[in-house]
């Protein structure tokens, strides 16, 4: 992952520029040039190991979760602009949306990602989003990965619940662009 040349900055030096007079404001970008720009993003769900099994054998009931959440990531990319105010609508010239399970029935419970964070029995979504245009597509990955996650958690519901309706080990975090770069 390439690391960024801008330093971080605090609280006090931020300018938000969706923000004008104290109200939102879309930004106008009619004066910047058209570059190829890409944006990587990823999340992962945390599932119980029988529900991991069932999505790797095929056998839930509503059908082909990975498939399913496939196509639900690549229309919210698509509607990102009807989602979130002030994003623009951008000419996608590409989509690409990747799963990793990992777990189910023969899951080491102890698996932990480079980050220390408990992998094991969870399925991430990687998600690649190109355009051609005058602003980034990171809105329009993260908005793929989010959809793709509930996507995948809306097919398993009945899987994942517990004898109260409750999800107690369900859970979508790590959603975080992981690359952002024009050309």
């Amino acid at each position: 992952m390439p690391k960024s040349s801008k330093s971080h900055h605090s609280m006090c030096e931020i300018t938000f520029t969706h923000i004008r007079d104290d109200h939102a404001a879309m930004v106008d970008i009619s004066g910047k040039d058209a570059t190829l720009r890409r944006a990587v993003a990823t999340g992962r769900i945390k599932l119980r190991r029988e529900t991991i099994a069932a999505i790797s054998a095929g056998s839930i009931e509503k059908g082909n979760v990975l498939a399913t959440a496939r196509i639900a990531a690549i229309t919210a990319i698509k509607e990102t602009s009807r989602i979130i105010p002030m994003c623009h609508q951008i000419p996608i010239t590409g989509i690409d949306v990747d799963f990793e399970v990992v777990g189910g029935a023969d899951c080491d419970d102890g698996a932990d990602d480079a980050d220390g964070s408990d992998v094991a029995n969870t399925i991430s979504a990687l998600v690649t989003v190109s355009s051609v245009g005058r602003t980034g597509v990171e809105m329009e990955a993260l908005c793929g990965v989010s959809v793709a996650l509930l996507t995948i958690w809306d097919m398993v519901k009945s899987a994942e619940k517990d004898d109260s309706g409750n999800y107690p080990d369900t859970a979508i975090s790590g959603i975080r662009v992981l690359e952002k770069v024009k050309y």
